[in-house]
């Protein structure tokens, strides 16, 4: 995603808001809702490499995350199964990151993001792209980031679904779905060698009776 010069449409909440390095970080994935999938703990690392790696370069300092086992961590991120129904949230809230302040520094942030929301007239579940985007936004407000006006912008405070893919159904039937593609690559390799082989025998015909 393409990012404004740094601090430029950018709100801060603070600029440097963590006095310590490591930043900690607990992922509850033993407390989580029914349509939780495992794949999303893996859209976590990767949204704490995105910021470590420069985010979208409007932090004034270089965060270092440790991931640890421990409810005492800096940065505490959970799952609900939906923000609205659960925690009333407005319509369309994804994830909220809610940090306790103390002067100028944050002492700790809560982070929560749902598994899925209504889509016109049913419940859908994210996908790991969908979740990946959220937490990255997340995670940019427990860093001191306020939102962009940037539409390019993670920061920005709205998102788009990025992907249509049940993460569960993609775990549980994956396997099924690689046989069934394999088996078809195979078909229409076969068919390819037919058709060759056909061709060839009707020209050697063609070459013998009607020169």
């Amino acid at each position: 995603m393409s990012s404004p010069a740094a601090g430029e449409d950018q709100e801060k909440i603070l600029d440097k808001p963590w006095d310590h390095s490591p930043i900690t970080v607990y992922i509850d994935d033993s407390n989580t809702p029914l349509h939780y999938s495992t794949t999303y703990y893996e859209q976590i690392e990767k949204a704490l490499a995105y910021w470590e790696n420069g985010g979208n370069g409007n932090l004034e300092y270089s965060p270092v995350f440790e991931v640890i086992d421990s409810e005492d961590a800096d940065i505490r991120i959970r799952w609900v199964e939906n923000l609205e129904n659960v925690e009333g949230a407005p319509s369309g809230v994804a994830g909220y990151a809610k940090p306790s302040i103390s002067g100028d520094r944050f002492e700790e942030v809560d982070i929560v993001l749902e598994v899925g929301n209504y889509q016109g007239r049913g419940w859908r579940q994210y996908g790991d792209a969908t979740m990946f985007t959220i937490a990255k936004h997340e995670l940019g407000h427990a860093l001191g980031l306020g939102h962009s006006n940037d539409r390019g912008d993670i920061m920005y405070p709205e998102y788009e679904l990025r992907d249509n893919v049940n993460p569960i159904l993609l775990s549980k039937y994956g396997p099924i779905l690689r046989v069934a593609g394999l088996v078809a690559l195979v078909v229409l390799i076969f068919l390819g060698i037919s058709w060759q082989y056909s061709r060839r025998k009707r020209k050697k015909l063609e070459d013998k009776y009607f020169k």
